[in-house]
């Protein structure tokens, strides 16, 4: 398997255009949960262009009802970017010190992933972020309550 740098500007620009909208190109997941997921993903995708269609254990969205559950769930799409040997995105789990811009945030309870935030900027180190569901843009990540963050730096897309 081959691979392919992440575009880091495309995810944040997508990020910033839609982060107070929606992009009527994807179903809005507020009333199923939450659209965060939802959101991420289609920042990944743009920084990515690729999507992996594998039925159960890819990432993909082509419809409201054809798409993997990594597309929209927090929990599965952490998962998913934890798999090195896909084809798609592939982050790793690092320290806040060493995010990105286009990188992800899982919040946690302490018991499961609950949220999840694009990077699209820093001030003073401290992580700016862009999601939907309670819809933020440039939200300061020290804003948010929660038991743990988990942040993934998105090393790569593999590519065939």
């Amino acid at each position: 398997m081959r691979t392919k740098a992440y575009n880091r500007e495309n995810a944040v620009i997508y990020a910033k255009k839609w982060a107070l909208a929606r992009n009527p190109e994807y179903y809005d997941f507020d009333g199923l949960g939450g659209d965060c997921t939802n959101f991420a993903s289609q920042c990944l995708y743009a920084g990515c262009k690729i999507m992996n269609n594998t039925k159960d254990t890819g990432w993909y969205y082509l419809s409201l009802n054809n798409r993997s559950a990594a597309w929209s769930g927090v929990e599965y799409l952490h998962r998913f970017l934890m798999s090195e040997n896909r084809l798609g995105p592939v982050g790793r789990e690092v320290g806040e010190n060493e995010l990105d811009f286009g990188d992800l945030i899982f919040l946690s309870n302490g018991t499961n992933l609950y949220h999840t935030l694009v990077v699209c900027g820093f001030s003073n180190a401290v992580p700016l972020v862009c999601c939907h569901t309670i819809d933020s843009f440039m939200r300061p990540l020290s804003s948010y309550i929660y038991s743990e963050s988990i942040p993934v730096h998105i090393e790569k897309i593999n590519i065939y």
